[in-house]
C-alpha cells in the first residue's frame, strides 16, 4: 500500500515533466508501469573460404623400349686361290645399341601465403540503465538511461595461395653405341679362284617404343568454415507496460529444493507454468530470478549452488519458448536469510527449508 501511494505521488509530481522524462502519458493513480527494452538479436552464420587452392600435380610416365634384331654382314664374300690363299684382318664396326631420347623432371608447384580479415561480431549500440545517487528510498527512481556503443570485432584468417603451378623440364638421354668385329680381306688370293661366301650374324638392339611423357593429377582445394555473429534484429525502447505493483518487488515462488540439489521437480515446473509463463507471454517484460540457500554447508558452495538453481529456472523457461535475453538469474547463497537460522544457529528442517527458496521480480528497464 505504501509503495502504491509513493508511485502515485511520483506520477502526480511529475506531470509537468512527463514528456521530458519520457514517462507514461496519463498514468492512473495506484498503477505501476515498467518500460521494456528489447535487446539486440543476433544470429550465427557460417562462411566457407578457400584456405588452400586447387592445383595440378604432374607425374612422369617413363619411356618404353622394344628389342629388334638385325642381320649384319660379318664376313664379306671372297675368292680363294689355289696355292696363295687370301689373308684377312679384323676391324670394329660401330652401331647404335640404344637410341638417344629424353627424360622429364617434375618441378613441383610453389605456394605463398595471404590473409583476410572477417568481421565476426558487428558494432552494436543500445540503451543501458545505471543507478545514480538520489534521496529517494526507491532505487528505481535513481536510474538513468545511457546510450552505449560497442565497436565491431574482427578476426584474421590466413590462407595459402598458388604462386607457380607444377611444370616439367626435359633432360636428354644420350644414345648407347657398340661395335662388332668384322674381318675384311687384307690381300686377295692369287692363282686359282675359289668363291668364299659371305658370313652374316644376327644382333639385337633396343629402340624407343613410346617416348617419356607426363600425366596430370588435380589436387582439390581445401576450405575452412568461419563462424561469425551478425545482427539479426535491432533492439530498442518500447512503450510503457502496466504491471501489478507487487511484481516489482521480490515475490517468493513456492519452489523448494532438497538439500544440495538444483533439479527442478515436476511440481516445481507446474508452479513455473502457472506463475511465470502467463506473465511473460502476456507482457513484453523482463524478470529477474533470485535463488537462495539455507545456512548449512560451506558459504562458497552455497553461493554456487544458488546460482545453479537460478540457472535451472532460466533454462526451463527458455525451453518453453521464452527468449533468454528477457531472463536474468542470480544466486545469493545464504546472504539473504528470511529467519534467524544463520551459521551456528540450531533450527528445524522446516525453518531451513524456508531459506531454500526462489524469488522473482519484474525489472523496470
Amino acid at each position: 500500500m505504501n509503495k502504491n501511494l509513493f508511485l502515485c505521488l511520483a506520477f502526480l509530481l511529475g506531470i509537468g515533466f512527463t514528456q521530458a522524462q519520457n514517462l507514461p502519458a496519463n498514468p492512473e493513480p495506484g498503477k505501476c508501469y515498467v518500460k521494456c527494452i528489447t535487446k539486440d538479436e543476433f544470429t550465427t552464420v557460417d562462411e566457407t573460404i578457400e584456405v588452400y587452392p586447387a592445383y595440378t600435380k604432374l607425374e612422369v610416365v617413363p619411356a618404353t623400349y622394344r628389342t629388334v634384331e638385325d642381320r649384319v654382314l660379318v664376313k664379306e664374300a671372297s675368292k680363294k686361290f689355289v696355292y696363295v690363299p687370301a689373308t684377312y684382318e679384323t676391324i670394329d664396326v660401330p652401331y647404335v645399341k640404344q637410341e638417344g631420347g629424353s627424360s622429364l623432371k617434375v618441378i613441383p608447384a610453389s605456394f605463398g601465403s595471404s590473409s583476410r580479415t572477417f568481421e565476426v561480431y558487428p558494432a552494436t549500440s543500445g540503451w543501458e540503465y545505471k543507478e545514480t545517487a538520489c534521496d529517494s528510498p526507491n532505487k528505481e527512481d535513481c536510474v538513468v538511461a545511457c546510450f552505449v556503443e560497442y565497436p565491431a570485432q574482427s578476426k584474421d584468417v590466413n590462407f595459402t595461395t598458388l604462386a607457380n603451378d607444377a611444370s616439367t623440364s626435359s633432360m636428354p638421354v644420350p644414345e648407347v653405341g657398340a661395335t662388332y668385329s668384322k674381318r675384311v680381306i687384307k690381300t686377295p688370293a692369287r692363282m686359282d679362284e675359289i668363291e668364299i661366301p659371305a658370313e652374316y650374324k644376327t644382333i639385337t638392339r633396343r629402340v624407343v617404343a613410346t617416348p617419356a611423357s607426363t600425366r596430370s593429377v588435380t589436387i582439390p582445394a581445401r576450405t575452412q568454415t568461419v563462424s561469425k555473429t551478425v545482427l539479426a534484429k535491432k533492439g530498442g525502447i518500447t512503450t510503457w507496460e502496466e504491471v501489478d505493483c507487487g511484481l516489482l518487488s521480490a515475490n517468493v515462488l513456492p519452489i523448494f529444493y532438497e538439500t544440495g540439489s538444483a533439479r527442478i521437480t515436476p511440481a516445481s515446473k507446474k508452479i513455473i507454468d502457472e506463475t511465470l509463463l502467463p506473465l511473460l507471454n502476456s507482457k513484453p517484460v523482463n524478470i529477474e530470478l533470485m535463488s537462495h540457500t539455507d545456512s548449512r554447508g560451506n558459504d562458497d558452495y552455497n553461493m554456487s549452488l544458488s546460482q545453479q538453481r537460478a540457472n535451472s529456472v532460466v533454462n526451463y523457461l527458455v525451453s518453453k519458448g521464452i527468449s533468454r535475453s528477457r531472463l536474468s538469474g542470480r544466486g545469493y547463497g545464504e546472504t539473504r536469510l528470511v529467519n534467524r537460522c544463520s551459521n551456528g544457529v540450531e533450527c528445524s528442517e522446516s525453518q531451513h527449508q524456508k531459506n531454500r527458496r526462489t524469488e522473482f521480480r519484474v525489472l523496470n528497464n
